[in-house]
């Protein structure tokens, strides 16, 4: 099977998490693409230096020329409606201003952004990178990132990455790693997957944290019995059930056969597809009911009020939790998905979607700004730098393994740690393959609804219909 073609018009889930941000930072960094120029200064170049004042990280850059850069607003609720903010949002904005200050104070050059708001950036993303792009924009890793690289539209870093690398773990580097082995960004912020709970109903209850998927269904019969709902669970909108089907491939088969799967050189009638679905079946029957009726939001509701015992979800669920009590927010903890006790524990994978800043490989001014683009990503490769936009929007929790947990909130700094932990990151089921396979309109969503809805099917039927709805996409890169 070869790989195939990707569109990449922005996702529910990418509006979910720009339009949620809660008390606890849930929001993964919205597309960034800059303008940048010098601020009427003629300063000195500055020396390579290492400071240890937490406002000036490692940067050698050489101020001539220009650094072009734009700033995406925030994607706001209004009236219970989805729509895109024409101002950036002023936290992040504030955040942005408070790295190109400490960005200026160490090189002279002072930064000025542009807005545009995210759904029209990522649904013109394509074109934008095609056309007279700025020097440097940010994206999404995973698929996304090397479908944009398979098109040479990204240049690889590895020239920046030879002087930050030691700054990140083993599974951010493979995050930025394209299929060639060469870098293609600068991991700036992300967010966990997990299992959430609410601490007081567990200590209520004498629950502990299951480690092991045997551990973790003996739990969930015991959540049964005690007149809970085991796991919150709405899929009104398809694409939270992929999140079940990620872990599950990822701790049954690893990494390497997952990511294989998603970009077509597995097949899906494989047999080890057939045993993430016979261990997924063991767990249906402690969903919410009437799950595919519900939303994301509403599943998160029963377990703020206290009718579910556990919910698997991205952090960006934080939000939800706030909107519906704050005081519930010091209540909410949460544990990594558990293991099966095979060769892969040791990968530690995580869903985790990375976002980077990337070098636009057809700016028309990247042959004069190139000093100063690859000092402006080494900038962004220190924790104190992340820390800096976290400070004023912590949503956008840092990745750099430097960063000061100390100044984080409870869960950010858990989701930290967590991350640190993991030898493999992945991105979520839509951000790691292609976009028209994950299409509401028809794709793999629908056919993990039909398996919910009947995990007593006929797998060998099914699985065959999966495949032969991947085999009839159109040829990869049309």
């Amino acid at each position: 099977m070869s790989e195939r073609g990707l569109s990449d018009p922005i996702s529910r889930r990418d509006l979910i998490k720009a339009g949620l941000a809660g008390a606890a930072g849930l929001t993964a960094l919205p597309a960034l693409i800059a303008a940048c120029n010098a601020a009427g200064t003629t300063a000195t170049p500055a020396a390579p230096s290492t400071p240890t004042a937490p406002i000036t990280p490692t940067a050698s850059p050489i101020p001539s020329g220009f650094l072009r850069r734009k700033l995406s607003g925030q994607l706001k609720v209004a009236d219970g409606h989805w729509g895109a903010a024409e101002n950036p949002d002023p936290a992040e904005r504030a955040g942005m201003d408070a790295v190109d200050a400490a960005f200026e104070e160490l090189t002279g050059l002072r930064p000025t952004l542009n807005a545009i708001d995210p759904l029209t950036y990522q649904e013109h993303a394509l074109d934008y990178l095609q056309g007279t792009p700025d020097d440097l924009f940010t994206w999404a890793t995973g698929y996304r990132m090397r479908f944009f690289v398979q098109k040479g539209l990204i240049l690889p870093i590895d020239e920046v990455w030879a002087a930050v690398k030691g700054n990140f773990t083993p599974g951010l580097a493979g995050a930025v790693t394209g299929d060639d082995g060469r870098v293609y960004g600068i991991p700036v912020d992300s967010y966990p997957w997990a299992m959430f709970y609410r601490k007081s109903i567990w200590t209520a209850h004498g629950y502990e944290v299951p480690t092991t998927w045997d551990q973790l269904l003996a739990l969930c019969a015991r959540m049964k019995q005690d007149g809970l709902t085991p796991i919150a669970f709405g899929d009104m909108d398809g694409w939270p059930a992929a999140g079940f089907f990620d872990m599950l491939n990822l701790r049954l088969n690893g990494y390497q056969f997952h990511m294989d799967l998603l970009r077509g050189k597995e097949y899906w009638t494989d047999p080890r597809v057939t045993a993430v679905f016979k261990e997924w079946a063991k767990l249906v029957a402690y969903y919410s009911k009437d799950f595919q009726k519900l939303t994301w939001q509403q599943a998160c509701d029963t377990l703020v009020r206290e009718g579910s015992g556990m919910y698997y979800v991205g952090l960006f669920m934080t939000g939800e939790v706030a909107a519906i009590d704050k005081s519930v927010l010091d209540d909410i903890d949460f544990f990594e998905f558990p293991y099966f006790g095979n060769e892969f524990d040791a990968e530690r994978a995580v869903e985790a979607p990375v976002d980077v800043w990337a070098m636009a490989a057809r700016s028309p001014t990247l042959d004069a700004d190139a000093d100063n683009a690859r000092a402006y990503l080494e900038f962004w490769a220190h924790g104190s730098t992340q820390l800096l936009m976290f400070n004023s929007q912590p949503s956008l929790i840092p990745m750099a393994s430097d960063v000061d947990v100390s100044k984080l909130d409870r869960l950010s700094a858990k989701s930290v740690q967590l991350i640190g932990r993991a030898r493999r990151i992945t991105n979520f089921f839509d951000r790691d393959t292609r976009n028209d396979w994950v299409s509401p309109s028809g794709g793999v969503e629908g056919f993990l609804i039909r398996f919910l809805m009947d995990p007593g099917l006929d797998l060998a039927q099914f699985q065959q219909q999966i495949q032969r709805f991947w085999d009839a996409l159109p040829p990869y890169g049309s």
